[in-house]
Order: structure tokens, then sequence, then C-alpha cells
């Protein structure tokens, strides 16, 4: 169970000349009163008391008493915490007569319970610091936003260079009639002397059939010439005709292959070599655009995972409130950021927050809630009796929702008596209304 106060008394601290405040053990205690009258110097008394010498104001005693302060308070759980004499030295005894010290307090007394609008005045980053590392999840989670941010970087770089490649495909010209790859000269030149070769057979073959023919006609008129060689020469026509019509045969249906075409595509080899190659960027271009693409995706994908991995984190941390979580380094609460949040719902988030630091310590001081008005402060009163909690505050009022009335140092209650076994000699009824202070 967690341990509250039950009871203060102090007397010459700071401001205060005699206080004894009984707080109500779940909800809220407003310890009300104009300024410069003590409310403040009640939560000082209170800090510097559990708190240890941390929170010793730098003037602790009284300006107007000779007396060294004295600080008694009476916890939940039977401990009475005292500060008194010269050095105000601390004395801390259990139920059971046993004395102990600063320690034992330690054990129980949350530091922010004590300082709590130093956890509201901080930045939304060090509130969602706190909150994560009272659930055990900031190392984890700061790994994974790190891990985040570092795969968000490289994605704006790789769509960023992907949209660069697509528009570069794009402004690419593309010739669907050009070959797929590029031309050789070297190829096609190899090609025509490989035809001009052949052709050249084909000639060695005519000009041989020709000379033949020639050989036919020549023996032919030497036949009328040398009848006396008829004989022979007969002979040697009927071999040299039969090879005439040999080679006749040979080159009847032979063809001559053009090379126009050839020395055509030689001709326009760099002109065809230039659209290819034009293709081929172009087909470069996509692919790339392509390749980026793919990496932006699987890295929204990555970041998808991180990010469902963070949510799933926080979703099975045990949160102080339901509807608290983190997002973006800053504290959520219904859907709102701070700045957002209204004036109970700070004060629950915040009560709740020190609540988590450490359960055992049931009780928080906040001052200055003038600037929430009494709707807020009842809602947040109504949150504390719910949950079980217990806030001292302050506030620069002295109406009905004040618990008890700080003036000149006294505390009063609501009918305006003091509520401290001192008699003040002046003392008139209900000071703060009837406008004597």
């Amino acid at each position: 169970m967690s341990i509250k106060i039950n009871r203060l008394e102090a007397e010459n601290v700071k401001r205060i000349k005699a206080v004894k405040v009984e707080p109500t053990s779940n909800g809220l205690t407003v310890i009300g009163g104009k300024n410069g009258q003590g409310k403040t110097s009640v939560l000082d008394a209170i800090a510097w008391a559990l708190g240890g010498d941390r929170y010793r104001p730098s003037e602790a005693k009284n300006h107007d008493s000779a007396i060294p302060p004295t600080l008694h308070i009476v916890l939940s759980n039977g401990l009475v915490v005292e500060r008194k004499g010269k050095n105000s030295d601390l004395k801390v005894t259990d139920p059971n007569g046993q004395k102990a010290g600063q320690q034992l307090l330690n054990e129980f007394v949350e530091q922010l319970a004590l300082d709590l609008p130093k956890f509201m005045e901080s930045s939304s980053k060090e509130k969602a610091n706190t909150l994560l590392q009272i659930i055990g999840v900031g190392d984890r989670l700061a790994e994974l936003e790190k891990q985040e941010k570092e795969l968000f970087n490289e994605r704006t770089y790789i769509g960023r260079i992907a949209t660069q490649k697509e528009k570069f495909a794009k402004e690419q010209t593309y010739y669907p009639d050009a070959p797929k790859d590029l031309v050789s000269p070297s190829e096609l030149i190899k090609q025509q002397q490989e035809i001009l070769a052949r052709n050249g057979e084909n000639q060695r073959k005519r000009d041989h059939a020709a000379q033949l023919q020639n050989q036919v006609n020549q023996m032919a008129a030497e036949i009328a010439k040398l009848r006396d060689e008829l004989e022979r020469k007969e002979k040697q026509y009927e071999e040299v005709k039969s090879d005439m019509y040999i080679a006749l045969t040979s080159a009847k249906d032979l063809q001559d292959q053009s090379t126009v075409e050839l020395e055509a595509n030689i001709a326009d080899i760099e002109e065809i070599n230039r659209k290819v190659r034009a293709n081929l960027d172009k087909e470069k271009a996509e692919d790339d655009a392509l390749t980026y693409k793919n990496q932006y995706a699987a890295l929204t994908a990555k970041i998808n995972d991180t990010r469902k991995a963070r949510t799933d984190l926080l979703d099975h941390a045990e949160l102080p409130l339901p509807e608290l979580s983190i997002a973006d380094g800053e504290l959520i609460y219904k859907g709102q950021k701070w700045d957002n949040m209204s004036g109970s719902e700070r004060l629950i988030v915040s009560t709740a927050i020190v609540r988590k630091l450490n359960p055992e310590c049931g009780f928080v001081l906040i001052d200055k809630l003038e600037q929430f008005d009494l709707d807020t402060l009842n809602e947040f009163g109504q949150w504390l009796k719910k949950e079980g909690l217990q806030v001292i505050a302050t506030r620069v009022s002295t109406g009905d929702e004040c618990s008890i009335v700080i003036t000149d140092g006294y505390s009063y209650d609501m009918e305006g008596n003091l509520t401290t076994a001192i008699k003040k000699e002046t003392q008139t009824s209900k000071p703060w209304r009837t406008g004597e202070f």
C-alpha cells in the first residue's frame, strides 16, 4: 500500500510561523491564501522534511523568530519524521520506536513527488523519456526510433534517385527500328570481303569459259586452213569442246551477290550504332529506375515493420494511464499532445507518471494551482479519489475549494480558526474574509 501524509506540523520555516495540516487521504488538499502569506513554505517544509538536505531552503528559519525551525510529519505507515534543534537534525521513528534516517525515507519518497513542476515544465522529449524509463522500454524504443530514422533517410535518398532515373529514362530517345545489339564494322567488312571473293571466283570461271570459247573459235577456223592436220585438230577440238560444255554448264546458273546493302550498312553504321546506344541507354535508365523503386518499396516495408515493432512495444508496456502513449518522442494522452491537453489532463498525466516512478509514494506536492479553474480542480480531485492518490497543493485563493488558509504564516480552517495550538494575540475570526489581512 502506498504511503501518504497523515499530518504536518511546522513552525518557523521560511514564512511559516505555526502551521498544522491534516490532508485528506485520497484526493486534493488545497492550501489557500493570498500572495506572500506562506503557502509555498508549507510545501517547502514537507519537501525538506522528507526529501533531505537537498531541499533545505537557503534561508530556512523565519526572519521574525529566534527559534530554529521545527518540522513534524506523521506518515500513514506510522513513521514519524522530525527536524528540530539548531541544526535541524533529522529524526525518523518507526511504529516500534526504532530510529531510522534519510535512507529509509528515500525508499518510498519519490523526488518528483516533491517537485512536480520540474516534470510539468520539462520539455516534451524529457517527459517522454521519463515515461519510457519508467516502463522499461526507453532503450529499445530509442533503438527502434534510430533505426526508423536511418531507414527513412536512406529511403528518401533512394526515392530521390529513383525519381531522377525515371525522369532521365523518359527523356531518352528510342528507335524501334534499330537492332538490339551494336553493329560491328569489322563483321560487315568481313561479309563484304567474302562476297567479293565469291564474286571474283565466279568471274574467274566466266573468264575461263570465255577463253575456252575463243579456243574453240580459233580451232574451227584453223580446221579449214589446216586440213592436213584435221584429224589431229578434230580430236583436239572434241576434247576442248567437251571441256567447254562442262565449263558452260558449271557457269550457267551462277548469280553474283550484291554488296550494295552491305556498303550502305557500312556507310550508315555510325547512325545505326547511335540509335542502338540510345536504345540501350534508355533500357538501362528504365532498369535503374525500377531497381531504385524496388529498393524504395523494400525500405518502406522495413520502416513499417519498425513502426509496428515500436507500436507493439508501447502497446504491451504497462503504462500509467489507459490512454497514455508516446508518439514521435512526445507524450500523447487521449489523442492529444501535451500542449493540447486540458489543465486537468496535464495534472492527471504528471501525477500518474510520478506515481509510476515509485508506487510506494502515495502523495504529490503541487504549487500554484491558481492557474487552473474550479472545474479543472474538481475533475482532478475526483480522479485522485478514484486512484487513491493524495495531492497537497497551493492556490492563491480563500475560496471554498481550499482546505485551510495560510495568513501571515499561520494556518486557519475554513471557519477562520487557527489549526495549531499556538494562539495569536491579535487573532480575528476569519481574517482573510474581513479584509484585515
